[in-house]
């Protein structure tokens, strides 16, 4: 018996086919004991109200659909292990889909049949909704759902938890909660056998919900079963009282399969109401293919493997295709029904086939069952099914999410149950993309900044440029960027960057590093217009480092990029021309500040004065055809031309000036107000771009009352200037006299 060939287990004496065989066959029947279970309380929750006396026609359409989902599923899905049936989500909104039928039938004809139109509505939705998961599983469009907002996806399966506990009531009293029906909870018996179906909710939570034994909730039910029947014993209530006074379901006939698809059913469809179920239709459409998805993830996370998603979808759209086709509704993989497959033994697909198989089963025996079923205890287990769902995305989501978040998560199930899944659907999104766009705005933009003295380019620089640059370093302010940038992360940034300039009146260089930037929406180019100004009233040049194709062209097409703005495809070369631009204008001021010395220096006879004079100027630059001073204006300053030429201009005829002088490097203009103290008498005008140091009369002062021989040494010079001036007008007269 041990010999390999045989190929049988030594311990049990079972080959491994036919041990695997039986795994699967018991993974496969405990699964299907929550299947069972589960799909009496779907049918009751659809098939409610004015619809329970088709409740035979509920029950068949809903293990038809087990049957063909467990098949189909089992035999095609990437998890082999996978047992899918109707679902509390899909079974929630299929029930909404067919109560909103039923309501427009009775207002346009109390006496229409209503079987048929709901068997057909049923079956269509189900076909639709097979066609739309294989469209996004052919398409790979499907794991775009996963996009949508977390909170969207939240309220509407939390709104369907609300619509099972509000279902389960309705399966309890048999009435609908509203306000119009409010006084009728009033009644004794009602009341209680709403306790008693809480208090089976609450036995379901503090046992079968922390323990999820495969047994546990038969077990349970049956138990409840019993206490009920043992109580009505006790109290001298028979059976058939029971079920008069409402405690117990009547017996439905057989269950009784049929196919909606006959020419005369389909002629009496009322395709009027059909406008109006769009929106319940595409709930059914989203709330399968969201579960599809989802219960696919939960699978792979507990079980460490991964599926092929495509696939899944392609194979649940075909299971629902059939399901629609056969009079049945939709549904997908079931996570706790997988999970206990695989924790009882099964590995295989023919799990899913035994699981097909016993809800076939039921079908001839569902019904009798029911009859000895007490209400509480079905609705129980509904309100369970609710209170979880409610529980998951209402309490237990609040860890998970931001406040905003959440209270659009609850908006969003407080819509759908007031007004319907449209408004759900429309107001859901709009709160989605609200809530998304407020988020990211809140997203620092900004990664990290620095400034040319603490990051450089890893150019080996001399020590004397070393130097410049720890010295003047802070011209440079960088900014390196990150995330999307739109219209609510841009103006932060806009923000930031006028607060920058604001504090870092110095800077000439700023730097943006788009690297870690992952798009620049065209309500962005905006607020870097914004910032182009902002920094050109400051004479700031921007740098743009790792622009992408994509920004570049948004950012051209608001004609950001121009005069004023640099474009470097790397940052470490953006630094090094920062660098070099500021070294260069350091010598260049290193030199100049040279030459000044030098001629100051000539003209007071001492470095030191020299130094001291140039200590009490100030430098200013002035462009061709610029003002310096006008005539008339009160003489409180004097200017020495250090590069450039200026005019003395006096008005002529028509409104015109006459240039007098012309004044070049090296020279002084506006001494002798600054001794007189006299008005201008003149207009000065640059001619060319000039470089000018402006000594004023508070510097002046200063320098008669602190430095007297200094003062001394300027008056000198500046009767030698105008000695000169007097000595050339002279001879300029002579000429003319000639």
């Amino acid at each position: 018996m041990t010999n390999p060939a045989i190929g049988f287990d030594p311990v049990t004496g079972v080959s491994p086919s036919v041990k695997r065989a039986l795994n699967d066959m018991l993974g496969g029947g405990a699964a299907s004991i929550l299947t069972l279970t589960f799909g009496l309380s779907y049918a009751l929750l659809i098939f409610a109200g004015p619809l329970s006396p088709y409740l035979s026609y509920g029950i068949a359409a809903t293990f038809i659909s087990s049957a063909v989902l467990a098949a189909v599923i089992g035999l095609g899905s990437s998890l082999p292990f996978a047992i899918a049936a109707p679902d509390s989500s899909t079974a929630a909104v299929t029930g909404i889909l067919a109560a909103s039928l039923v309501e427009h039938i009775e207002a346009a004809n109390l006496s229409a049949p209503l079987l048929s139109p709901v068997l057909i509505t049923l079956g269509l939705s189900t076909v639709l909704t097979g066609i739309v998961l294989c469209g996004l599983g052919l398409t790979r469009m499907g794991r775009a759902i996963r996009y949508v907002p977390y909170p969207v996806v939240g309220g509407f399966l939390g709104a369907t938890g609300l619509l099972i506990a509000l279902g389960a009531i309705r399966v309890i009293t048999g009435y609908p909660v509203q306000l119009t029906t409010l006084p009728r909870f009033a009644n004794g018996t009602t009341l209680l056998e709403i306790g008693a179906a809480c208090a089976m909710a609450l036995v379901l939570y503090l046992t079968w919900h922390r323990s999820r034994t495969p047994f546990g909730l038969p077990i349970i039910l049956i138990g409840g079963v019993l206490t009920a029947h043992l109580a009505f014993w006790i109290s001298g209530v028979s059976l058939d009282q029971a079920r008069s006074m409402g405690w117990t379901f009547q017996p439905p006939p057989q269950a009784a399969f049929m196919l909606p698809w006959h020419a005369d059913d389909l002629a009496r469809y009322p395709w009027f109401a059909v406008p109006d179920l769009l929106g319940n239709l595409v709930a059914v459409i989203f709330v399968t293919a969201s579960s599809t998805l989802f219960n696919t993830t939960g699978i792979e996370v507990a079980v460490h493997r991964e599926a092929n998603l495509e696939r899944e979808l392609n194979v649940t759209g075909a299971a629902n295709i059939l399901s629609g086709v056969l009079g049945g509704y939709t549904g997908c993989s079931s996570i706790s029904r997988s999970i206990l497959n695989l924790s009882s033994g099964g590995r295989g697909r023919l799990s899913g086939l035994t699981a097909s198989a016993l809800s076939l089963l039921m079908l001839a025996i569902a019904p009798e069952l029911l009859g000895f079923i007490p209400k509480f205890v079905l609705g129980g287990l509904l309100l369970y099914l609710g209170a979880d769902q409610l529980h998951k995305w209402i309490i237990e989501s609040r860890k998970r999410l931001s406040k905003l978040e959440y209270l659009s998560l609850v908006a969003i199930i407080v819509i759908i149950v007031a007004w319907g899944f449209v408004p759900g659907i429309l107001i859901g999104v709009i709160i989605g993309c609200a809530t998304f766009a407020f988020s990211a705005a809140r997203v620092e933009s900004i990664k990290y900044s620095f400034d040319g003295s603490e990051y450089r380019s890893s150019l080996d620089r001399s020590r004397d440029d070393q130097e410049v640059l720890l010295a003047h370093g802070g011209k440079i302010q960088g900014l390196n960027l990150q995330s999307y940038l739109f219209f609510g992360s841009a103006n932060r940034l806009y923000q930031h960057v006028k607060q920058l300039l604001q504090q870092r009146p110095e800077c000439r260089y700023l730097l943006f590093d788009f690297k870690l930037v992952t798009g620049v929406d065209s309500s962005a180019a905006y607020s870097f217009a914004q910032i182009k100004r902002s920094a050109g009233d400051l004479g700031v040049e921007l740098i743009l480092v790792h622009l992408s194709a994509a920004a570049e062209k948004v950012l051209r097409a608001s004609d950001f990029v121009g005069e004023g703005v640099t474009i470097i495809g790397e940052l470490d070369h953006a630094l090094e021309w920062c660098e070099n631009e500021l070294i260069s204008q350091h010598q260049g001021l290193a030199q100049e500040e040279a030459s000044l010395r030098d001629w100051f220096a000539g003209i007071l006879d001492s470095e030191d004065d020299a130094d001291e004079l140039i200590r009490r100027c100030q430098r200013i630059e002035v462009e061709a055809g610029e003002v310096i001073v006008q005539a008339g204006d009160p003489a409180d300053s004097m200017h020495f031309i250090l590069d450039g030429r200026v005019g003395i201009m006096i008005p002529a005829d028509d409104d015109r000036t006459t240039r007098v002088r012309s004044l070049g490097r090296y020279t002084t203009i506006g001494e002798m107000g600054l001794v007189s103290q006299t008005p201008r008498s003149a207009t000065i005008q640059a001619e060319v771009d000039s470089v000018l140091y402006v000594l004023n009369t508070h510097q002046f002062d200063a320098i008669r009352e602190e430095d007297p021989a200094l003062s001394h040494k300027l008056l000198t010079y500046f009767v030698s200037v105008m000695a000169e001036r007097l000595t050339f007008a002279n001879r300029t007269i002579a000429v003319l006299r000639r």
